[in-house]
């Protein structure tokens, strides 16, 4: 009999990948998502669907019981909210209502997929975010995530690893995709003209990273990363290569993406939406140092990636394009 996986936002970017690795290594799939959700791509999948509700512990716990899960990954979270408090409930509480039915349910193992952000970044240019690193993250995104993490860790006897990703990438993304689109087109905007060390992950390995988590050791943390950083330049660099494209590259003031931040909030505000970019996020993403070391992950997971920017924005843009994104 295959053990059974729970996957939470499985119809998202990082959720289809979570799938396909966790199908990979013969494990019965059930993924959370919502009655709203689009999930068309998921249709050729051997999965089984369920509709949590992540309010209510006792529901929760009556569905791991029916559903008699051994794992749990759980991915689902928010990177733009309307406010903290959205934040925070989405992406804090929501994940203790989870693990606190997990644990009641003596789950084997909860992999939490948290993020850097958690930590935040660094001011020095010379150093490197490690485990040990102190948290002080520049968001509300940032925060709700570190929240979650220490939720997580009020819950007594549960078997947990938390998964702290850098900037992810890859097939489905929509967020960093916006950058590839705007290189496509010939245009290479930047913020500023500071130095930056940037670092990135792509998706596959982080899936293969998740995957991993469920059968580790009891209690610990991991940042996962692909091996190296990059100057704020690579990535579009890479792009240009991959897409045998000139673009021209022009530097925004600081000053001027405040302003078109400012407005996105205002108009997102009135339309009682959450805005993508927004004041805030630009603490992120005019930070010196996101440089981070995944050496803990591949002594104790025995996670190596297999791609580097490279060859994972080769893999995107030959995705992208078969799918008519690009």
């Amino acid at each position: 009999m295959k053990e059974r996986v729970l996957i939470t936002g499985a119809s998202g970017f990082v959720g289809y990948h979570l799938i396909t690795e966790a199908l990979n290594n013969n494990l019965e799939v059930f993924v959370a998502v919502r009655r709203t959700s689009k999930i068309e791509h998921l249709k050729h999948l051997d999965i089984q669907y369920t509709y949590p509700n992540f309010d209510d512990q006792n529901a929760l716990k009556k569905e791991i019981e029916d559903k008699q899960y051994h794992y749990i990954i759980h991915a689902a979270g928010v990177t733009a909210a309307r406010n903290t408090d959205e934040y925070n409930l989405i992406n804090a509480a929501y994940t203790y209502n989870l693990a606190k039915a997990a644990n009641e349910c003596n789950v084997k193992k909860f992999v939490l997929i948290s993020s850097l952000a958690a930590i935040g970044p660094l001011n020095d240019i010379n150093g490197i975010i490690t485990e040990d690193t102190p948290p002080r993250p520049v968001t509300a995104y940032g925060r709700s995530k570190l929240l979650a993490e220490e939720k997580l860790k009020t819950i007594d006897n549960l078997n947990y690893t938390i998964l702290r990703p850098t900037a992810v990438y890859g097939p489905r993304d929509k967020d960093i995709f916006i950058f590839f689109k705007q290189v496509a087109a010939g245009l290479e905007p930047y913020i500023g003209r500071i130095e930056q060390k940037l670092s990135f992950i792509y998706v596959v390995d982080l899936a293969k990273a998740a995957v991993k988590a469920l059968y580790a050791g009891n209690k610990t943390t991991y940042i996962i990363g692909d091996d190296t950083w990059y100057d704020r330049y690579q990535l579009g660099l890479n792009i240009r290569n991959e897409l045998v494209k000139k673009t021209i590259k022009f530097h925004l003031s600081v000053n001027f993406v405040k302003l078109i931040a400012g407005i996105a909030e205002k108009v997102s505000y009135l339309a009682n939406k959450a805005a993508v970019l927004n004041i805030e996020k630009l603490n992120e993403l005019k930070a010196v140092n996101w440089s981070c070391s995944n050496e803990l992950a591949k002594h104790e997971l025995g996670f190596t990636p297999s791609y580097n920017l490279q060859t994972g924005v080769a893999e995107t843009i030959k995705w992208y394009k078969n799918h008519n994104w690009l």
